[in-house]
């Protein structure tokens, strides 16, 4: 087989590439480096002639293996060797000129990269061996070491017609000169003299100027396409254009703070879309910038990298130095001068549109038109992949559960993008109810309503209609729910968040009330933090131990505890989430903290009435005896829904210790061990 000359294509089944195509194919990128080669050959042979003419081993068999006196002698009479001076003459040219052509990725590359036509053409020299083997033997040869068949330093400049001690060349080959500064080419053996030591092109390079775009080996599993963009609202639109005008004008660094992640990630992609770019975007790049770069240089493509690691200082300093390639970075935090010392373009995110159904509907097409898509998908706010993402799981769902695509496959979906860290801080339950399990009068009924309802629509009413309260506000929902103990209040806060789509999380106070000073307020900006980049319900139960009223400071103690409410004030502006707060006495909670709530709902003590009503749905699904009346119970025992649900739960218990069904003395046992447990009169008990 002839040498390639053009990238394989695949065979006719997809998985296997023709070798046939090398041959019948006569363009392409390897074609257009081996024209490079030929030229180089014909360096090679002129060289090799002019040593040959003039020295007395040049027939010796064993040339290469041992240096005679003779040898020695001939040497030192052709020492130094003739040329021009080195100091200010022009470079050589590469081995073939002319204009590059489309497949001629040598001088695309030279040209993106700002290499001379001195750099082109040892960049040449030093991968000639790993194109053609032919140039083994020569350079082992012209090396005067037949082990030695790759090109050295001294040989570069040989074929390059300069000097040996020419100062200007012998730089170009520095470790800050743009051929190694850039990762193209490698100089190895640094204990060797300077001339002798070997140049190396990376095998990655010589594969691309081949033909072949697999990513450098270090970069498996970091490298992620970028999202398709999706429709965006007038701001995001306006933005992505702007931005694209100036990737136009060349490379530059932009560091994008965003206030929901996903934001940045779907601006970056709009706005690369519109220029026109290509784009690597890398996951932990951190111990891989220079093969990123590279690689980033060889496509000419722009750099994303989205979400920066905890100190993001070296990353960011190696990718700022990185002036000739466009690099883009988005993050949530701002960006701090102490990170690099050359600044970025350090822009603000658009956020997404509300609702954001047309994304959705992009991503899901006709598979959404078999439910209410706007209502369904409003709680969510999901930007960047996370929608398309979402999208596929969703029809994978729907597959396995062998039907179309339901509102109910999308909110699972959308949970399981909204990947949280939570879980460290709080117990999370995953709703298993509904509005039908709610036994309450009208008016906290509504207001619960309510509280979902401004939960769906907070984008529109704050955003698009901009009823914000400004000064930094956040968009968040809050809600408290005062009550005595089983009156339903974290009940109604897992059924808003089953209405919603979403998961709850029951903030564990042992695991954020700290006895060191500021500890506290730590903890708690660490689930804030979190529940803002989360879609999820945040409740706080038994609210008092943080939200309690301010006192006069009368030792250090007051001080600090008035320091801890002060910021859960501040904090509580700028939150974006979804947070409820439980307490069994409203009094208890500083005013402060009620006037930044948006609901108040109070849960009354049920009525004989509504304790029917609890009696009855708690024994919905268990097996009853015929004619039980639980009337009688809802009328002489004043229980809460906790504990008539406590009092069902014993009576189950008894009867299925029997093996019957539940009885009326069942649940009179179940109702007095309520009563007893409360420390209560048990109604018809004797009084000893």
């Amino acid at each position: 087989m002839t040498a390639p000359h053009a990238a394989p294509h695949a065979g006719p089944d997809g998985d296997a590439p023709d070798l046939g195509a090398w041959e019948a194919h006569g363009d392409g990128p390897a074609h257009a480096l081996l024209a490079h080669l030929a030229g180089l050959r014909d360096r090679v042979a002129a060289l090799a002639e002019g040593r040959a003419a003039g020295d007395p081993t040049a027939d010796d068999p064993l040339r290469g293996l041992y240096l005679s006196d003779e040898a020695v002698r001939h040497l030192l009479r052709t020492w130094p060797a003739d040329g021009p001076e080195a100091d200010g003459a022009a470079p050589p040219h590469p081995p073939a000129d002319g204009p590059a052509g489309p497949d001629d990725r040598l001088v695309r590359l030279a040209r993106r990269a700002g290499l001379t036509e001195w750099d082109t053409a040892v960049l040449l020299i030093a991968l000639a061996p790993d194109v053609d083997r032919t140039f083994e033997p020569l350079y082992g040869y012209l090396n005067d070491d037949v082990s030695r068949r790759r090109a050295t330093v001294g040989l570069a400049l040989d074929l390059c017609g300069v000097p040996a001690h020419t100062p200007a060349a012998r730089a170009r080959l520095h470790a800050s000169a743009p051929l190694r500064a850039l990762g193209l080419l490698e100089v190895e053996e640094p204990e060797r003299p300077f001339l002798s030591r070997s140049l190396r092109v990376p095998d990655r390079l010589t594969g691309h100027l081949l033909g072949d775009d697999t990513p450098d080996a270090a970069l498996l599993g970091r490298l992620h396409p970028m999202p398709s963009p999706l429709p965006a609202g007038p701001d995001t639109e306006d933005f992505a254009h702007r931005l694209a005008d100036r990737l136009r004008d060349g490379p530059l660094t932009v560091y994008l703070r965003e206030q929901r992640e996903g934001d940045g990630l779907a601006a970056l992609a709009a706005a690369l879309h519109a220029a026109g770019l290509d784009a690597l975007r890398c996951s932990d790049p951190e111990d891989h910038v220079p093969e990123l770069l590279r690689e980033a240089r060889l496509g000419g493509r722009a750099v994303v990298v989205s979400g920066l690691p905890e100190r993001p200082g070296p990353l960011l300093r190696a990718l700022t130095a990185a002036t000739d390639v466009t690099v883009l970075l988005a993050d949530p935090r701002p960006y701090d001068p102490h990170w690099s010392p050359d600044d970025p373009l350090v822009l603000d995110a658009p956020g997404r549109p509300a609702g954001g159904a047309s994304a959705w509907r992009a991503a899901l097409g006709t598979d959404a038109d078999g439910f209410d898509l706007a209502a369904t998908v409003a709680p969510y706010r999901l930007g960047g992949d996370r929608v398309q993402r979402a999208a596929r799981t969703a029809r994978a769902l729907a597959a396995f559960d062998g039907g179309p695509v339901t509102a109910d496959h999308v909110r699972r979906a959308a949970r399981r993008q909204s990947a949280s860290g939570l879980e460290r801080h709080a117990r999370r339950i995953r709703p298993a109810v509904d509005w039908r399990d709610l036994v309450l009068p009208e008016g906290p009924l509504a207001q619960l309503r309510e509280l979902a309802l401004r939960a769906r629509h907070r984008d529109r009413v704050l955003g698009d209609w901009r009823l914000s309260a400004g000064g930094g506000r956040g968009r968040g929902v809050l809600g408290l729910f005062a009550g005595e103990s089983g009156t339903g209040k974290t009940l109604s806060a897992e059924v808003v968040a089953a209405d919603l789509g979403l998961d709850l999380y029951v903030v564990q106070l042992s695991s954020i009330v700290d006895k060191y000073v500021g500890e506290t307020e730590k903890n708690l900006e660490r689930i804030f933090t979190e529940a803002d980049r989360t879609d999820a319900v945040l409740l706080f139960d038994e609210a008092d131990a943080v939200f309690g009223k301010r006192s006069e400071v009368k030792d250090s103690h007051d001080r600090y505890a008035n320091m801890e409410s002060a910021y859960l004030l501040q904090r509580l502006e700028s939150f974006d989430g979804i947070a409820l707060l439980t307490t069994n006495l409203r009094a208890n909670i500083d005013e402060a903290f009620t006037r930044r709530l948006d609901l108040v709902v109070d849960f009354p003590f049920p009525d004989a009435g509504q304790r029917l009503a609890l009696w009855r749905h708690g024994l919905t699904h268990v097996p009853s005896a015929d004619g039980i009346d639980p009337a009688p119970l809802a009328r002489d025992f004043e229980l809460a829904g906790g504990s008539i649900r406590s009092a069902v739960v014993t009576a189950a218990y008894l009867a299925a210790g029997r093996g019957d069904p539940v009885t009326a003395d069942d649940l009179l046992e179940g109702a007095r061990r309520e009563y007893r447990k409360a420390g209560r009169l048990v109604p018809g008990e004797a009084v000893w």
